[in-house]
């Protein structure tokens, strides 16, 4: 048998662009692209991709070149994650949330050769460029990339940035250009730029191989069927999309495109276009929960949520489903090509009470296929912790869905990828059955007189408050114990047109709440309420500035709150002083 060679028909490169070609084949006449008036079959689909790649290797876009885009969930931003590398380039998507300097410092690091905006982003991306062009002038920077404005399919406003316009990329492409071929499944296909709160952003680059892997791995872990109606409520632009911009062609799906995640819009799209699947962080459930009575529209059929980027409290599941959504849980990083993770339903658990269906719910799950092998170890010893569902440890994995590497930062790239197996920074434990459960970040481990305390389980009972819409918990200095619980907390609205209601409640409410369903020395030594807590540009609650301001709390002997700097006596804080420096200080890279 070692004389059976590989050759082109029983070999071929693992790639997500072959899922394009067979959608345009399979599927032709099929809606790939939906978004308001603008509408596409998958064989325009693919015709566009094409005149778009031709148009790209007409600009000099070699082999391996970085081409950036800053733009929202719009049917451009959906093509280019085909046509890019169909011109044989490597396709950077950028958080439209950053600001110019980041965007700046990506772009410089990328090295970028194209830079496609979106015409909302237009003065942003001005700014970036400006902030290029003085370093480029004092550093020797070598030159900035080509930008072209991607502008409104739908309302052309006629916004430019230089000559160039997307539409006119791709009308005056050729429609019969022939894909660049891949070579080597191992070549680059994305570049994603983490935003750490434990260091300085990296871009973290994925293979055609690793990509299509955790296609598939996704699609099979969700059980998703043939032609869903898959509304894009994640952004593209994390993880692309959690490799769903490939996955909904793969499985000749419709792609419905909305620029906002406005209750508003995603109601209306659910219910205009029967919406069968979508994705989002769990702060979407808070959104749709929150709508108003004139935003809302009757949802016909179940719709699949999977959903990651923070653990979902239980409570929070209990609320979200009857509205008619079936919510999957998932857990990932940027450097695993999106979710790693998925708490895959067992039928037996259909007989159980539904608070305990949503705490199986809220756990992390079993490996996606693509994962070779995941475990929780104790780093010390490289041993695993036992399956007992408290012992906790660093949960690492290894398989074909991990990234590449760290693009231009080697040592970075070997810290991570030490004894095999990649680190992730988290803190979890193992279920009897196998499942694995977060129980934190490792910095986010609060150790209070020797004991372990994990925020995650404290904000969990912080969110079955009725009261209680957004929780933190942080580890605030204590005399007598190192540290303590400090929780943050922003309450439910008194109604439609108000902001929070502190008066409803207090702190002694919420921490004798806490006694009554955490050990004692779990629960939160000081409260503070908040009318919205600070959020990433990913939308995730930023500990780190919580962090930041516990500092300034203590706690002395007789648990008489103190505040240095603050004597606030209701415990209000302005939200305008905690996000002071929330765009500098970006989301971790976890899902």
């Amino acid at each position: 048998m070692d004389n059976l060679p590989k050759c082109p028909a029983n070999y071929t490169t693992l790639t997500p662009l072959t899922f394009l070609m067979r959608a345009s084949a399979s599927y032709a006449n099929r809606l790939s692209v939906i978004h308001d008036a603008a509408r596409f079959t998958w064989s325009q689909t693919y015709d566009r991709c094409r005149r778009l790649a031709s148009s790209l290797r007409s600009l000099n876009i070699a082999k391996n070149n970085v081409v950036s885009v800053l733009a929202p969930n719009i049917p451009a931003m959906y093509e280019m994650h085909f046509a890019v590398p169909m011109a044989g380039a490597v396709l950077n998507t950028i958080n439209i949330r950053l600001d110019a300097k980041n965007i700046a410092t990506i772009l410089r690091h990328a090295e970028s050769k194209v830079f496609f905006v979106d015409y909302e982003f237009v003065s942003k991306a001005k700014d970036a460029l400006r902030i290029l062009m003085e370093e480029k002038d004092q550093q020797n920077y070598s030159s900035l990339p080509l930008v072209i404005v991607i502008d409104d399919i739908n309302t052309p406003t006629g916004v430019r940035l230089g000559e160039l316009e997307y539409e006119q990329m791709v009308r005056h492409g050729n429609p019969n250009y022939i894909p660049e071929e891949i070579q080597d499944e191992w070549s680059p296909i994305a570049l994603n730029y983490t935003s750490g709160t434990t260091s300085e952003p990296k871009g973290v680059v994925y293979s055609h191989r690793g990509a299509y892997l955790s296609t598939l791995s996704l699609i099979l872990g969700w059980e998703m069927g043939s032609e869903p109606v898959y509304l894009w409520t994640l952004p593209m632009f994390h993880c692309n999309g959690w490799t769903f911009t490939w996955g909904i062609a793969a499985r000749g799906g419709t792609n419905v495109c909305i620029r906002n995640t406005a209750a508003f819009d995603i109601y209306r799209a659910i219910n205009l276009y029967n919406v069968t699947h979508m994705c989002c962080a769990p702060i979407i459930f808070n959104t749709i929960l929150g709508a108003k009575a004139s935003e809302k529209r009757p949802i016909k059929a179940p719709v699949n949520i999977l959903t990651g980027g923070a653990p979902p409290p239980a409570s929070l599941l209990e609320k979200i489903e009857p509205l008619g959504f079936h919510v999957t849980h998932a857990y990932g990083l940027t450097e695993a090509t999106g979710p790693a993770l998925v708490c895959e339903w067992q039928k037996k658990w259909n007989e159980l009470p539904k608070t305990e269906q949503s705490m199986l719910k809220a756990r992390q799950g079993v490996s996606v296929l693509t994962l070779a092998d995941v475990d929780v170890k104790n780093l010390e010893t490289m041993e695993s912790v036992a399956r007992d569902g408290k012992t906790m440890g660093e949960i690492v994995l290894k398989g074909s869905g991990i990234m590449m590497g760290y693009f231009k930062d080697g040592e970075a790239t070997a810290k991570a990828f030490g004894d095999g197996w990649f680190r992730t920074g988290d803190v979890g434990v193992i279920h009897k059955d196998g499942y694995l459960e977060i129980k934190d970040r490792s910095k986010d481990v609060i150790i209070s007189g020797g004991e372990n305390i994990s925020s995650v389980e404290v904000e969990n009972v912080l969110y079955s408050h009725p009261k209680v819409l957004e929780a933190a918990v942080v580890a605030m200095p204590h005399p007598k114990w190192g540290e303590s619980p400090c929780a943050f907390v922003s309450l439910m609205k008194k109604d439609e047109d108000e902001k929070s209601d502190y008066s409803r409640i207090t702190e002694d409410e919420i921490i004798a709440y806490c006694r009554k369903n955490l050990p004692h020395f779990m629960v939160p030594k000081m409260v503070v309420f908040m009318e919205e807590l600070p959020k990433t540009s990913t939308g995730k609650i930023q500990k780190f500035e919580l962090r930041v301001k516990a500092k300034c709390f203590v706690m002395n002997d007789d648990d008489e709150k103190n505040k240095n700097k603050s004597k606030n006596k209701n415990k209000k804080t302005n939200n305008n002083q905690v996000n002071q420096n929330n765009d500098q200080i970006m989301a971790h890279s976890r899902l």
